[in-house]
């Protein structure tokens, strides 16, 4: 227990969940402990782009000690959290233990390869800096082998990129490497064939971001269709090997590249709690983002599982993390003056998907959009919720070089 009489809070995660629920307390009568495995909080909607070398990892990542470095209740430490005990009230810390009062579990969320543990060895992701640097990394190679193999065939299966999920984030990358292909390899490989050259988008359901209106499926599905890419519905993958990709049909596709966009679940430290879990692995925590058996823990962002007004659980978003963060700074404080907590209530801000330059899927306020209007109104929103004024003007030159001159800056096989 903290015997010190300052409440102590301790904030697992600095993504977005956890960056809110920090900055809500900062004038907070409080200590605050935010952990986090890395030192920087990364803005995750746009890692396709480090991946399709439209971005540098710097540009969508910014230190957590900066973030926070003019607020004086709180303390980073980088490390990984191994344990919890809820009785006792502490966490073990890389060998260490520090106690708190409340506790905000804000973890995030992981990959789901759903036991295809091939996928995991021969796959790409998209999940962290690391996996977004190896997947770019992959994917320039494959050009630069295929400039020099004499073998046809080999050189197809080189060029031939499948990306399974059909969800924003399937979308956002198939679209984005179809327009590095057309518009900036037919440049830096001008006696390199690309005819052959394919981008293949397997998606299990009848549709494209299934969770969003007809009208946007379908916008969405004509955009990518006029950028070249294969777009093959209610189609399962069963296995990849590194070379060939088998479907649920028994059809294959000769590749070298799969990028694996379809899953996602509650990160590890989740299943060592001891605490109900929904699917996914997600948290059951109550209206008011608490444990039901440890009202002094809260479990939010996408380690969490809370259903709506519809009856649905909240999906896997920035945009729920955020606002759950700065309800659970809302209710420590109510906790901490004696007060109730408050059931949280998401207010939906809309939905938006880029489909690549000046095409993206959108709807504000109820109202759709498609093509460049939609791409202009995404751009500005993210652009408006990176962290950083430094990050936010290098964004907007890297996009505004792209859109004119149709070339992407940061074409670098590194080092991993």
């Amino acid at each position: 227990m903290n015997t010190n009489k300052t409440p102590h809070i301790v904030i697992i995660g600095a993504g977005f969940a956890g960056l809110e629920t920090a900055r809500g307390l900062a004038n907070a009568p409080v200590r605050i402990t935010l952990i986090d495995r890395n030192n920087h909080h990364l803005f995750q909607p746009l890692l396709y782009q480090v991946a399709i070398a439209g971005l540098l990892p710097s540009q969508i990542a910014q230190p957590v000690r900066t973030i926070f470095r003019k607020q004086k209740n709180l303390t980073f430490q980088m490390g990984e959290v191994t344990a919890v005990d809820f009785d006792e009230k502490f966490i073990k810390l890389n060998g260490s233990v520090i106690a708190f009062d409340y506790l905000v579990i804000s973890a995030g969320a992981r990959t789901n390869f759903f036991g295809f543990d091939a996928l995991e060895k021969y796959g790409l992701q998209l999940k962290d800096i690391d996996t977004a640097v190896q997947t770019r990394n992959h994917l320039l190679s494959m050009f630069e082998q295929a400039s020099h193999e004499g073998d046809a065939e080999k050189r197809k299966a080189m060029l031939t990129f499948v990306i399974v999920g059909g969800g924003p984030t399937g979308v956002e990358t198939a679209g984005a490497l179809s327009e590095l292909i057309t518009h900036v390899m037919r440049k830096d490989f001008p006696r390199l064939d690309l005819k052959d050259a394919q981008v293949i988008l397997l998606e299990a359901g009848p549709s494209l971001i299934a969770a969003y209106p007809d009208e946007l499926r379908e916008a969405t599905f004509k955009l990518l269709r006029n950028k070249k890419v294969d777009i093959r519905l209610n189609t399962n993958m069963q296995d990849f090997n590194g070379q060939r990709v088998t479907l649920g049909d028994g059809a294959t596709i000769e590749t070298q590249t799969l990028i694996w966009t379809a899953g996602a679940k509650a990160a590890e430290i989740i299943d060592s709690l001891g605490v109900e879990q929904a699917s996914m692995g997600r948290v059951r925590v109550t209206p008011s983002l608490q444990l039901p058996q440890f009202p002094d823990a809260f479990v939010i962002g996408d380690a969490a599982f809370l259903v709506n007004g519809n009856g649905q659980p909240l999906p896997m978003l920035s945009t729920v993390a955020i606002q759950q963060g700065k309800a659970a700074a809302k209710n420590i404080r109510r906790l901490i003056e004696g007060n109730e907590p408050l059931p949280f209530h998401y207010k939906d801000p809309g939905l938006l998907a880029t489909v690549g330059r000046n095409a993206a899927v959108a709807r504000i306020f109820g109202i759709s959009f498609s093509g460049f209007i939609a791409w202009v109104i995404w751009v500005f929103l993210h652009i408006y919720r990176i962290v950083g004024f430094r990050n936010r003007i290098l964004v907007m030159f890297n996009w505004a070089w792209d859109y004119f001159f149709y070339d992407n800056q940061v074409r670098l096989i590194t080092k991993e």
